[in-house]
């Protein structure tokens, strides 16, 4: 668990308006919280190219068909450069945008920074996470500590009850 000063809200974000802030994604685009009018799921993974990561989108790539029936458009942010994104994106064949989250500020604004054990060492990273943001801008749902496996249908499954 982190302490409070290294993230994680005191309450849950659900229920509540998604903080605003813009990130560069891949494919030339700008990715903002403020694009109302349809539902996106935001999942935040610590590394591009690592295992369980590569896993993940892998999942979300497979179900992004069933997202976009739904109209729900899928974004995975991490710290990683966008030449980094633009790789591993084009690598897996992912049809959703990659954001860059250098400056942490989604990180900071969603609270999914905390402190890790990486090989012994402690260290500063993002905590797996999702947010699924409806239509309007608020966040309806939020998964931290995410499992790998089953997550993205999870995320799916919750995807159409909105």
């Amino acid at each position: 668990m982190a302490t409070p000063t290294e993230s994680l809200p005191a309450t849950s974000m659900s229920d509540q308006p998604v903080p605003a802030f813009e990130l560069p994604a891949t494919s030339g685009k700008t990715f903002s919280t403020q694009h109302t009018g349809k539902p996106y799921a935001l999942y935040f993974y610590p590394k591009d190219n690592t295992p369980g990561c590569t896993t993940e989108g892998l999942q979300f790539r497979e179900l992004h068909t069933q997202f976009a029936t739904l109209g729900c458009a899928v974004y995975g942010v991490s710290r990683d450069s966008l030449k980094s994104h633009e790789n591993f994106k084009a690598k897996m064949s992912f049809p959703f945008e990659l954001l860059s989250d250098a400056d942490e500020i989604a990180c900071k604004a969603l609270g999914v920074i905390k402190m890790k054990n990486l090989y012994g060492k402690k260290v500063r990273g993002i905590e797996r996470s999702t947010f699924v943001i409806d239509a309007q801008g608020v966040i309806r749902r939020e998964w931290r500590g995410v499992k790998v496996p089953g997550h993205a249908q999870e995320v799916l499954e919750f995807t159409k009850t909105l």
